[in-house]
């Protein structure tokens, strides 16, 4: 099973726990399609293989592995959410679609980040309880994270995540190597930001350098 069909499955499962269904049919109901292509109840069967799931009936239940993967890929979406909300403003009918796509590829380096970055949110912007992570639980955390736009010519960082106003443009970035985790160096800032990443060299418009964030090195 892929990776983001796996975790959209168990983050749905947690979800509508948390509205009282446990049952196989409405989890596939509420299972995000565009990234769970061919969700089927066989899925699960292949969960309850992996030690993720346990079936009793038509029940489904996380055991405590599930529990962790599932926990983990909910706080991402919904720190995701708050991030979008709090930061960038986005309207609503984007903020959904923008966090499904950030869950998907942020490190758990890189959510810390955000955590810290907006503050340790207990709630993400619907009231609902964000997992919380081992930087929630430390007095200080020292993650400074700024825009690419802010870094001097000639510095190095690395990418803590993505967050962007344009439907798809995450998705765009990614395979250039503009992902979190990935180290760069800006070249130069006008009339372009021209980046180094790995071997790769890349012109950015302003736009989309004020929506990486990095961590200066």
């Amino acid at each position: 099973m892929r990776p983001q069909k796996l975790e959209e499955l168990l983050e749905t499962i947690f979800t509508e726990r948390e509205c009282g269904r446990d049952d196989a049919a409405s989890i596939l109901a509420h299972t995000n399609e565009r990234h769970a292509e061919g969700k089927c109840t066989a899925d699960f069967a292949v969960l309850a293989f992996e030690g993720l799931v346990s079936l009793s009936l038509d029940r489904v239940s996380l055991t405590q592995a599930g529990e962790v993967r599932a926990a983990f890929v909910v706080r991402r979406h919904r720190l995701a959410e708050r991030l979008y909300t709090d930061l960038l403003d986005l309207a609503p009918d984007q903020i959904e679609q923008q966090a499904c796509e950030l869950e998907h590829v942020l490190s758990a380096e890189a959510t810390d980040s955000v955590c810290a970055l907006l503050g340790h949110p207990a709630l993400c912007p619907h009231g609902k309880k964000i997992p919380r992570g081992a930087c929630c639980d430390l007095s200080e955390i020292a993650h400074p994270v700024v825009p690419l736009s802010q870094l001097a010519d000639g510095a190095r960082a690395r990418i803590a995540f993505l967050a962007s106003r344009t439907p798809g443009r995450v998705s765009r970035l990614l395979p250039f190597g503009i992902a979190p985790g990935s180290e760069l160096r800006l070249r130069q800032r006008a009339p372009a930001f021209v980046i180094e990443v790995g071997e790769t060299t890349l012109a950015l418009e302003a736009s989309v350098a004020r929506e990486v964030f990095v961590q200066p090195l």
